[in-house]
C-alpha cells in the first residue's frame, strides 16, 4: 500500500518526487522501428501490426457508416443523456476561450493585428483497450470543431472484432469527427503523422495513449510534426488539512491509480491523522474497484507526505508539478493563488478530479512528469495557428522609416534598410 514519509528533507524530496520510469530506450527502438515501416509501406504496414498487436485480420481500417449507426444505437439513453451534459459543459468553456480579432495602432499610420485560424488538419488518438477513453475525444474533438479545424482524423485501437466502443463511436459523431480508423498503438500515430494510403496526413496530433504511443509523438515531433504535449501516466496530488474528508481523498487517489501500474498519487498535509484515515480509507475502499490490481501497483509508486506546515505543502507542490492538484484546506481559494506549477487545480472538498475528466468543462489533457512548469493544457488556443498582419500607409512608412533604415544600417542589413528608402524617397517626388 501507500508509503509514508515523515517531515522529508530537501536531499530526500528529489528522490521522492522521481517518477516511475520503465526502459524507455528499448521502447524507443522498437518505435522507431514501427515508424519507420509505416513510413516506407503505408497501409500494408498498418494491417500488418493489426494482426500483431491486436489479433485483427480483417483489411478493414476505416469505420463505416453503418458501424457508425449500430454503435450509436447501442447507447443507454442514460450515457447518452450524460455525454450531452458534458459536451455542452465543455463546448461553453471553450467557446468562452475565443479571442476577438484587436486591431492596434503602434504609430500613427502602423497598424497591426492578429487573427486566430484553426489548424487545417488535426488527428487524434483515443485509447480502446481496457479503458476506452471516449471522454478524451471530447475534450479534443470539441475544441477541435469551435476553432474550425476541417478535417478531423480519429484512431482508435481495432480489438480482435474491429468492433469500437459504441461510446466512442456516439462521441465522434456528435463531436464533428468525419472519418475514424481501427488502428491503434504507435502505428496509429505514424499514419497520422506521414499519411498512407487510406489515412490523412495531419498536421497536428493530438490524444493520450501508453508509453509506445506517448514515444511515438514524441519522434514525429522530433521530425516537424506538431503535437500537443508531453505526456505520460496519469498523475494527482492532493494538498490537505484536518478540514478534508479523508474518505473523499480516499477516493480521489483511487481514482488516478486505477488509470495504469505507473500511475502515481501524493497526499500531502500536515496531519499525521489524516494519513492514517486515508491509508484506512484507501485498503477499504481498493476491495471493490474491478481495477484494484491496477491500482495497487499504482500505489506502490505513491506516496503520503507528512508536512511541517501548508507552506511546505505548497513548495513541494510547485516543485514536484503535478498533473492533477486536489486543495483540501482551509482558504482553499487563498493557497490556491500560490500554485504556479500544475496541470488543473481542484478546490474544495466537493470537487473531485473525476469532475475535470468527465463535465465540469475544463479540459482533462494536462501535462504529466513535471512539464507543468512549462506547458499548458489542451484549450481552445491548441487548436489554432496565430497570424500577424500588419499594414503600414504613407503616412506610417514616413513616421517610422528612419527608425527601420538605422536599426537594419546598424546590423549591416543595408537589403533591409534599402527595401524602406525606396519607399520613403518615392513619397518625395
Amino acid at each position: 500500500m501507500i508509503a509514508t514519509i515523515y517531515y522529508p528533507d530537501t536531499a530526500q524530496l528529489k528522490k521522492l518526487l522521481l517518477r516511475p520510469s520503465g526502459n524507455n530506450t528499448a521502447v524507443m527502438s522498437d518505435v522507431n522501428t514501427i515508424i519507420r515501416n509505416v513510413k516506407e509501406q503505408g497501409d500494408k504496414a498498418l494491417l500488418q501490426y493489426n494482426r500483431q498487436f491486436d489479433a485483427y485480420t480483417s483489411s478493414a481500417i476505416e469505420v463505416t457508416q453503418d458501424e457508425w449507426r449500430k454503435g450509436a444505437d447501442n447507447i443507454p439513453d442514460d450515457l447518452k443523456k450524460a455525454i450531452e451534459i458534458a459536451i455542452g459543459n465543455i463546448e461553453t468553456f471553450h467557446f468562452s476561450q475565443k479571442e476577438e480579432t484587436k486591431f492596434i495602432t503602434t504609430t500613427d499610420g502602423v497598424s497591426c493585428w492578429r487573427k486566430s485560424v484553426g489548424i487545417e488538419r488535426v488527428g487524434i488518438y483515443i485509447p480502446g483497450g481496457s479503458a476506452p477513453l471516449f471522454s478524451s475525444l471530447l475534450m479534443l474533438a470539441v475544441p477541435a470543431k469551435i476553432a474550425g479545424c476541417k478535417d478531423i482524423v480519429m484512431c482508435t485501437p481495432p480489438g480482435t472484432t474491429g468492433v469500437i466502443n459504441s461510446a466512442i463511436l456516439y462521441a465522434a459523431l456528435r463531436t464533428g469527427v468525419k472519418r475514424v480508423f481501427k488502428i491503434g498503438g504507435a502505428q496509429a500515430i505514424a499514419a497520422m503523422a506521414y499519411g498512407t494510403e487510406t489515412i490523412l496526413k495531419v498536421y497536428k496530433i493530438f490524444g493520450p495513449g501508453n508509453q509506445y504511443v506517448t514515444a511515438a509523438k514524441m519522434l514525429v515531433q522530433a521530425d516537424g510534426v506538431a503535437i500537443d504535449l508531453p505526456a505520460g501516466p496519469s498523475e494527482l496530488a492532493v494538498l490537505a488539512d484536518e478540514t478534508c474528508v479523508p474518505a473523499f481523498v480516499a477516493a480521489d487517489l483511487l481514482s488516478q491509480a486505477e488509470h495504469g501500474p505507473d500511475s502515481q498519487v501524493l497526499l500531502l498535509t500536515n496531519s499525521e491523522e489524516v494519513i492514517q484515515k486515508v491509508k484506512s480509507e484507501l485498503e477499504d475502499q481498493i476491495k471493490c474497484l474491478p481495477r484494484k490490481e491496477i491500482a495497487k501497483a499504482a500505489l506502490v509508486n505513491s506516496k503520503a507526505i507528512l508536512i511541517k506546515n501548508i507552506d511546505e505543502g505548497i513548495h513541494i507542490i510547485n516543485e514536484y508539478a503535478p498533473e492533477h492538484l486536489i486543495i483540501a484546506t482551509r482558504n482553499t481559494d487563498e493557497l490556491a493563488e500560490h500554485i504556479v506549477n500544475t496541470g488543473s487545480v481542484f478546490l474544495g472538498n466537493y470537487t473531485p478530479e473525476s469532475a475535470g475528466d468527465y463535465a465540469s468543462g475544463a479540459n482533462h489533457t494536462l501535462p504529466t512528469n513535471g512539464y507543468a512548469k512549462a506547458y499548458s493544457g489542451v484549450s481552445l488556443d491548441s487548436f489554432v495557428k496565430k497570424i500577424t498582419f500588419q499594414k503600414i500607409t504613407p503616412m506610417g512608412i514616413g513616421n517610422l522609416g528612419n527608425t527601420i533604415e538605422q536599426m537594419a544600417i546598424a546590423e549591416g542589413l543595408q537589403g533591409h534598410a534599402r527595401a524602406v528608402t525606396v519607399r520613403t524617397k518615392n513619397l518625395k517626388q
